[in-house]
């Protein structure tokens, strides 16, 4: 080779050197003053040549992403279970996320789009659910992932001694390992939105068989988890007290969707949502959600709020007239510009917004909304009383007392409303209760007239825990006691459909019928906001159900890019 070589080059001196000793000739007769504008020129020649090239070469090769980077983000909280079997606060459902997988995952465009599953098939009485895992799968430590694996961590949601919340999720479900690589699951009806339920963590059966149900939450594994997500723990930082201050995760070289463009993702952990902004403002941390900056990308949230009547705790609010009549005077454009620093979506009905086609409805002013509101109750015998200004029906009076919790955007928001519902001669009172307190006092046990709340819908856009009546009682979620049968035959209908169209079209006549009957005044849809550092490219942000949503992206977020030849990107 090297004889070879050698040759080469006397070959290409030999065809170059006649030239070359010519030009030197010819450069040697000229006068200094010409040898200067020829070197001049030669130079100009010769940078014009590579601007050339290398515009060229721009023109014929794309920017991609590159891997190298980190991301350092903060929230509120302290992560204690990062299993996804037992995961309860927004920084274990955090944690999960970015180091679990799940046999489907939230894609770019906010579909549902396999990850550890190659496909999967549906039954054509859509009973039946099969999935085929992808071949080179692994946990972080390097064992593969199989069906016996998934099959195991369904059989621990269903464990009711472990007591997940995902139980309900999975409850009655027949899972059964076909192969290796084959899983099948078999529910008792059809429910279109089962490929939600299939994004679940799966854990490493090898790892957690043998760890008993009251040793779960309490597992070593718990801090360190072992999973087949986009990222891995590599150290946990904790304060003096044993608190833990941060987590540092790096890229999963395994991961089955591609190694995760950034090197690592730290999770920073504050008591508070004012030292969690501060920290932001001071450069401590470069992201952080829920909070407003000038740059902060936001979202539709899949939560819906309103002030939810409940005529079995006071009849004045089963009367229709009287829920239609508050509704039509709330001032929800008002509120959202006012109380809400213009982060939300004005609600029509208990979908999201964004799920459904927009509204015609024009705005009205406070005067044709009073007007309006007026001829409801007109209309059915009330009467305005302007010595007690009130107004009053055979010995009965409008007043309200609106229940609530007791966190800012919901003071604002009641506050608001109070001040409508005065103007329009309704006495309004607020009840402030911590939420936890709210939950165990209030809503469970139906014990308000009206509450203002707010319903957690998802995305798989499933109102039957809301909605139906077999829901009214705890635990069920029909807080205002609703009950319509078109209504219940609907949602039983959604729940079944596998047609996206005839879903669709199911959904938008329940959100009319509910809206028409006004069981609660919907007011708004509050915006999820991300704030990121402007050079953090590829986060994509669709229809957040939960916080933890922002980051079913993160193996495509990147800060570094390079330049290569089209055949040569990653797709």
């Amino acid at each position: 080779m090297p004889g070879q070589l050698s040759r080469l080059f006397s070959s290409i001196s030999r065809f170059f050197s006649p030239p070359v000793r010519a030009l030197s000739t010819r450069l040697a007769t000229l006068s200094p003053g010409d040898k200067l504008i020829a070197s001049v020129l030669g130079l100009f020649v010769l940078i014009s040549g590579f601007i050339g090239l290398y515009a060229l070469e721009r023109a014929f090769l794309v920017e991609v992403p590159a891997n190298g980077g980190s991301l350092t983000e903060g929230l509120v909280g302290t992560p204690r279970f990062i299993n996804p079997l037992l995961a309860l606060s927004d920084a274990d459902r955090d944690l999960t996320r970015l180091t679990y997988a799940g046999l489907m995952g939230i894609g770019e465009d906010g579909n549902l789009t396999p990850v550890l599953a190659e496909s999967y098939s549906v039954s054509e009485d859509g009973k039946t659910y099969t999935f085929i895992l992808r071949e080179d799968a692994e946990f972080s430590d390097g064992r593969p992932v199989t069906a016996e694996d998934i099959v195991f961590t369904v059989g621990k949601a269903q464990d009711p001694g472990l007591k997940s919340p995902e139980l309900s999720n999975w409850a009655n479900i027949r899972a059964e390992v076909v192969d290796a690589r084959t899983v099948s699951f078999t529910l008792p009806k059809a429910y279109a939105p089962f490929l939600e339920d299939t994004t679940l963590g799966i854990l490493p059966a090898h790892l957690w068989r043998n760890v008993p149900n009251a040793e779960f939450p309490f597992s070593p594994r718990m801090e360190k988890p072992i999973g087949a997500g986009p990222f891995k723990v590599r150290s946990v930082v904790r304060a003096s007290d044993g608190t833990i201050e941060k987590y540092v995760l790096e890229a999963n070289n395994r991961y089955i969707l591609g190694r995760p463009y950034l090197d690592e993702i730290t999770l920073v952990f504050f008591d508070q949502e004012e030292n969690l902004e501060n920290a932001l403002k001071t450069g401590r941390i470069e992201s952080a959600y829920g909070i407003a900056t000038k740059n902060a990308l936001s979202a539709p949230y899949s939560r819906v709020f309103g002030v939810f009547f409940n005529g079995n705790e006071n009849p004045l609010f089963a009367r229709p007239e009287v829920r239609e009549a508050l509704s039509i005077a709330i001032d929800r454009e008002g509120i959202i510009a006012n109380a809400l620093g213009g982060y939300a979506t004005v609600a029509q009905g208990p979908v999201p917004p964004g799920s459904l086609p927009a509204p015609s409805d024009l705005i009205l002013s406070e005067e044709e909304r009073r007007v309006a509101a007026a001829e409801v109750l007109e209309a059915e015998e009330w009467e305005y009383d302007e010595e007690t200004r009130a107004w009053k029906n055979d010995g009965l009076v409008l007043e309200v007392t609106i229940k609530t919790s007791n966190v800012p955007e919901l003071k604002a928001v009641a506050s608001a409303i109070q001040d409508q519902w005065g103007r329009f001669g309704v006495p309004t009172s607020i009840e402030l209760y911590e939420p936890g307190d709210l939950t165990q006092t209030v809503i469970r046990p139906r014990a308000f007239d009206a509450l203002l709340f707010g319903m957690v819908v998802g995305r798989d856009q499933d109102l039957f825990a809301f909605w139906n009546s077999s829901e009214r009682n705890d635990p069920g979620l029909n807080i205002s006691m609703y009950t319509n049968p078109s209504v219940d035959q609907l949602l039983a209908q959604i729940r079944e459909e596998t047609d996206p169209e005839e879903r669709q079209e199911a959904l938008e006549r329940v959100n009319d019928l509910i809206a028409s009957d006004y069981p609660a005044a919907f007011t708004h849809a509050p915006d999820f906001l991300y704030a990121i550092p402007t050079d953090l490219r590829g986060v994509t942000l669709t229809r957040i159900a939960s916080p933890s949503d922002r980051l079913a992206t993160a193996a495509h977020w990147y800060r570094r890019t390079e330049m290569v030849w089209p055949a040569f990107a990653r797709e």
